[in-house]
């Protein structure tokens, strides 16, 4: 049923600490693939994950790929299997699309849980609230399983990691001069760095799902994952 309404989806949407050196010997997931970033790429990685639906305990709906690979990252990081603990996370394809996931897994009586940033917290507590009869509060929101990052998800790993540690994962991943020029631009100079940082991650799909996983494993080192992220794989 998942599956079929994932395949119908997509006709529809086709119309319309410093520690760069030592990490952990784990295995996290692949964001080299072709399909992780492109057109299609948000309706590839939902309909893998709907098509786990199913068989699950748990589904964590989150906005979109970036929110899915900082979440399996920290799971590993953390020592956990999700897909053994049968806890499948879902990227939506934007805070826009909660309300029907919502309904759409509702039937299936599995635990939802979710992810989203500071802007889209009013449409998540929307959806919510067309679902349980009350609007939620931060707490209540928390209470249910839906985290919220402030800003957004890279806000909340630059904040975690320290500006020093991503300027060193800048130049471990050859992009320090790319960064540089891009504050040095006058837009962007004289900005606080971690306003230069969250506007550089964002410059580009694939940069962006490489640092979800980067600044997550860095998070783990340091034993300072976002609370947003941390709460939620503590609660599953």
């Amino acid at each position: 049923m998942i599956a079929a309404m994932a395949t119908i989806r997509r006709a529809d949407t086709s119309v319309g600490r410093h520690t760069v050196g030592r990490r952990p010997r784990v295995s996290y997931p692949d964001v080299s693939g072709p399909d992780v970033s492109g057109p299609d790429a948000t309706l590839l990685a939902t309909a893998r994950a709907l098509a786990k639906v199913d068989d699950a305990v748990a589904v964590v709906l989150v906005e979109g790929i970036s929110d899915q690979i900082a979440l399996e990252t920290a799971a590993v990081g953390r020592g956990r299997d999700l897909g053994a603990e049968r806890i499948v996370i879902v990227p939506i394809g934007g805070a826009h699309a909660i309300g029907r996931f919502l309904t759409m897994l509702g039937p299936l009586q599995v635990r939802l849980a979710g992810l989203c940033d500071l802007r889209e917290e009013e449409l998540f507590r929307r959806g919510l609230a067309a679902r349980t009869g009350s609007t939620p509060t931060r707490t209540d929101l928390e209470a249910l399983g839906f985290h919220v990052c402030v800003d957004d998800l890279e806000d909340e790993l630059i904040r975690a990691v320290g500006t020093v540690e991503v300027e060193a994962l800048f130049e471990s991943q050859g992009d320090l001069g790319s960064f540089r020029s891009m504050r040095n631009q006058p837009a962007w100079r004289g900005r606080r760095p971690e306003a230069q940082m969250r506007r550089f991650l964002g410059s580009g799909s694939r940069r962006k799902l490489r640092y979800a996983r980067l600044l997550v494993e860095a998070a783990v080192v340091r034993d300072t994952l976002p609370r947003p992220l941390d709460a939620l794989l503590t609660a599953l």
